[in-house]
């Protein structure tokens, strides 16, 4: 047996064979990380840029993911440590990607860029579930799982460094009218490296929490989905796990039309007023959902081809958030957005111990159908409310502390890049 020990009677017990208390605890040492690294890796993206620092996150990365099979092997500590700097170098993800919508994105393609940049966490869930599913039942063992992820993300990093720049106007690639396109309706306070994040008045502006709010209960219903969806339809409802697990990972690319649809309406649809845009998707991401997911409790077993549509629809719907909060979030913060999807990373990270302590309050038997309809309610109704608070907070106007100035005419590029039109 790899890595058999002795037990206390005897008998031989693998050292992977972690409690679930320690399941828990790795789990939460990756919130933990992100939680510490989330300030600090904003701060840093706003006073070097994105490029080397995005970078550097990746190879911490790498390096805490090739080690992580010599960690388990000898000490289960210094997997928790590894798992920590994991969740330290996973805190710049949501920031990068606040970064490149506020630098990189044109005002009217915001939602498509937020649509685009988030699909990168289902995607991941696929990909890295196929893969190391194959990994761990061939020849080449659990521990290659690590190895290859590892060269992976060594070789997109890579891809990251000689692609990307901080400043569209230094990019080989872009042409002025695209440059154009980009800058429109921008100050220098966008491409500014030296500005202060006004960090009070973001935390105390109402339409701000409100978004921080929304998007705190979105993630929170997605983590209960990902998390005891599968185990609820299989000690309940009697889907095999393999069944369940499956379709919650094809519905992580049935979320594609949903998502982009919801960004060309934002985006392109200039007939509808911001803030009713805003408001409509919200309430089909956070509302809509709130009440089907709601509905899953009641469902008994002789219906549960039913209660897989909920759960399919509600994927799906919650995907359209990219037109949701998130579009509050930018048009009240202009050009600190990056900070406010940060911390919409931070709510994440929150949630990952919000979601676990509401299960343990209300689920001591998980084949209890009547237990698990009070966790679904519970969390439901919050989303409820975080729905209806958007009819009282959200607005699509810029709050106080984004007009430090007026839009800025920028230079742009010479003739050299116009003759790629």
């Amino acid at each position: 047996m790899d890595g058999a020990i002795p037990g206390t009677n005897g008998t031989l017990h693998s050292i992977y064979d972690y409690t679930s208390t320690e399941k828990a605890q790795l789990i939460w040492a990756v919130a933990i990380g992100t939680i510490i690294g989330t300030i600090p890796y904003n701060w840093m993206y706003v006073r070097y840029g994105a490029k080397n620092v995005f970078l550097s996150a990746g190879i911490i990365s790498l390096v805490a993911t090739s080690c992580t099979p010599f960690a388990a092997a000898n000490n289960y500590v210094l997997l928790l440590i590894i798992r920590l700097i994991q969740g330290i170098a996973y805190a710049a993800d949501f920031a990068v990607i606040g970064i490149i919508c506020v630098k990189w994105a044109p005002h009217d393609e915001v939602a498509f860029f937020v649509s685009v940049l988030t699909v990168f966490s289902p995607f991941a869930t696929v990909i890295t579930t196929a893969v190391t599913g194959f990994l761990c039942t061939s020849s080449f063992g659990w521990r290659s799982s690590f190895y290859v992820h590892s060269v992976a993300g060594a070789l997109c990093f890579f891809l990251w460094y000689i692609v990307y720049s901080d400043d569209p106007l230094s990019h080989s690639s872009v042409t002025s009218r695209e440059l154009a396109s980009i800058q429109k309706g921008k100050s220098a306070a966008h491409f500014d490296k030296k500005r202060e994040i006004p960090y009070l008045k973001m935390i105390t502006n109402s339409a701000l929490v409100c978004t921080w709010f929304n998007a705190f209960m979105d993630l929170s219903m997605s983590i209960m989905i990902i998390t005891y969806s599968p185990i609820y339809f299989n000690t309940v409802l009697e889907f095999p796990i393999e069944q369940t697990a499956f379709i919650i990972g094809i519905t992580n690319f049935a979320q594609l039309p949903f998502k982009f649809g919801a960004a060309f309406v934002s985006d392109r649809i200039t007939s509808i007023n911001p803030k009713l845009k805003m408001l409509i998707f919200n309430t089909i991401s956070c509302g809509i959902v709130s009440i089907l997911f709601g509905g899953l409790g009641f469902i008994s077993k002789d219906q549960k081809w039913l209660a897989m549509f909920l759960l399919i629809a509600v994927n799906c719907l919650m995907s359209t958030n990219c037109a949701g909060f998130y579009q509050c979030g930018r048009h009240v913060s202009q050009q600190f957005a990056d900070v406010v999807i940060a911390a919409i990373q931070f709510c994440k990270c929150l949630a990952l111990f919000f979601v676990p302590a509401i299960v343990a309050a209300t689920v001591s038997d998980e084949s209890d159908r009547g237990q698990w309809s009070h966790a679904f309610l519970v969390m439901s109704g919050l989303l409820l409310v975080a729905n209806f608070s958007a009819y009282i907070f959200f607005t699509d106007q810029p709050a106080e502390f984004t007009k430090c100035e007026e839009p800025h005419d920028f230079p742009l590029k010479g003739s050299v890049n116009d003759e790629k039109l």
